[in-house]
């Protein structure tokens, strides 16, 4: 066979993934490689770039055999967000690790920036709030330790940049970054998709040395010394992880969202320029990002859930069990009752923003035991999935239908659990690899492989979950949660989010 084939590569948190997809969509090979981090002082979460890169390439070789290399026409890079790190423009080298998406080393930071009464004009210009998740203030702590007067920075020595601008830097040519990562990083306009001068002057970042912008279909670099890939294949998209993950699931127009279920979680969906217009505005608990930029930019809300998945692996550890006997338990448990966990280890995201909360474990009694607290650590993940579903509905936008995927989706308890508080259906895809999935689609309609509506018609195939529970019984445990919430939080009203 000399069809054509697209390599889609997913650099993650923990890992990088490669996938190979034909011209049907399907799955043709699969390749991988696990990626450490460190955490050298409480709060802290770093990585190593050239690990990063290294990661990649030995997942690219586990993924493309000498005998397919020949047919992958086009490249894709789906990349975590948010996480910052600075190199030399000249020869490539990282001068800095990767300050992770997780980081919270900038807290202090922020809370000086705020005290200069900017928090609402970084909020209104970049559609985000001023928090340590995003890159901005990464890049400010770390400039003020290499290139503290920023005279580097302003001669553009140096390059400030996200994940996928860095390893797109391996190819040579210009330093670029993709329009949805670059939105991430709170020194763009969101609304024109182009970096703002007061956002820029807020966090004290030179121009000179950050990536130019492009589109999400590019134009890109070709690949070079990326073995077994010959050299010349191009790179046609890139997209932010959870970006990628919408496109994904289809959903090119607003009304269905998608909740990615990985370390952490993030609620996405299009918006509908004209729903902002007149003064209408997002709940404050919700973010403005630029999803994709194809012929246009086009505008999405997103809601961050800090931990999801490490939620389940931070009680394991404590049980002295694995991930998957946390989920046996939790299915001999039938209802939580008043328990609860509260996941705030580094504070609560998304539609609280409370850096300052902390976790718990509330409602215990001396009947407690091991199945409920499985159980309600599992119902954790529903709930502050059904907090972000609440305020999207507050905001006054459709949710038609909420597409899942991740690890933890499948479990059945959790994915029933989803629907029942959020009171809206949800759909499963059998697709595991959603993020890498997006970017090979987005490739292939760019070499011209694939089109939106041949997409549109795919059939996605998975499992769907309708609400099955009294609106009263529904109620009172939303409630709940709330009530446990209140007790977590460090500095926001608890009434609602």
């Amino acid at each position: 066979m000399t069809s054509p084939l697209i390599l889609a590569i997913d650099q993650g948190t923990g890992s990088s993934k490669c996938l190979l997809v034909d011209e049907l969509g399907e799955v043709v090979a699969r390749g991988g490689a696990p990626l450490g981090q460190s955490t050298p002082h409480a709060g802290w979460v770093e990585q190593d770039p050239e690990e990063i890169w290294a990661s990649v390439r030995t997942a690219v070789a586990a993924c493309v055999t000498p005998e397919l290399a020949p047919r992958v026409v086009a490249v894709g890079f789906s990349t975590q967000r948010e996480s910052c790190v600075i190199w030399e423009r000249k020869t490539g080298k990282a001068i800095t690790p990767l300050l992770s998406w997780q980081d919270q080393r900038t807290e202090d930071l922020c809370e000086d920036i705020r005290a200069r009464g900017v928090g609402a004009i970084i909020r209104e210009k970049s559609g985000l709030p001023l928090d340590p998740m995003f890159t901005a203030v990464k890049a400010k702590w770390l400039l003020d330790r290499i290139d503290p007067d920023r005279k580097r920075a302003r001669a553009g020595e140096i390059v400030i940049g996200t994940i996928d601008s860095f390893l797109l830097s391996r190819f040579g040519g210009e330093a670029l970054v993709e329009a949805g990562n670059a939105s991430r990083m709170q020194l763009v306009n969101v609304g024109i998709a182009e970096y703002d001068d007061v956002l820029l002057d807020i966090f004290d970042i030179p121009r000179a040395a950050l990536p130019r912008i492009v589109p999400s279909v590019g134009p890109f670099p070709v690949c070079r010394d990326f073995a077994p890939i010959p050299d010349g294949v191009p790179v046609r998209a890139v997209m932010a992880d959870s970006h990628s993950a919408l496109f994904a699931h289809g959903a090119y127009k607003p009304g269905p969202i998608k909740a990615t279920h990985g370390t952490g979680s993030s609620v996405m969906g299009l918006i509908d320029p004209s729903s902002l217009r007149g003064g209408k505005t997002l709940h404050p608990g919700l973010c403005l990002t630029l999803a994709w930029w194809v012929d246009k930019p086009m505008l999405g809300f997103e809601g961050n859930i800090r931990s999801a998945g490490s939620t389940i692996l931070w009680m394991a550890d404590l049980l002295g069990i694995d991930a998957a006997e946390l989920a046996r338990l939790a299915s001999t448990c039938e209802d939580a009752g008043n328990v609860h966990v509260v996941p705030g280890f580094n504070g609560l995201g998304a539609p609280w923003w409370d850096s300052n909360a902390v976790g718990l474990i509330s409602g215990v009694t001396l009947g407690v035991g091991r199945p409920v607290i499985a159980r309600a650590t599992i119902d954790s993940i529903a709930h502050q999935i059904a907090d972000l579903v609440d305020v999207v509905r507050q905001s006054g936008l459709a949710v038609d239908r909420l597409h899942v995927d991740g690890g933890p989706t499948r479990n059945d308890q959790l994915m029933q659990f989803e629907a029942d508080m959020t009171g809206v259906t949800v759909a499963r895809t059998d697709t595991a690899e959603l993020s890498a999935m997006g970017v090979a689609h987005l490739a292939g309609i760019a070499e011209g492989i694939f089109t939106f509506s041949g997409l549109s018609r795919m059939d996605r195939g998975g499992r769907c979950y309708t609400p099955a529970l009294d609106e009263k019984i529904r109620a009172a445990k939303r409630l709940g949660w709330r009530r446990a919430v209140a007790r977590s939080l460090g500095s926001v009203t608890p009434a609602e989010p």
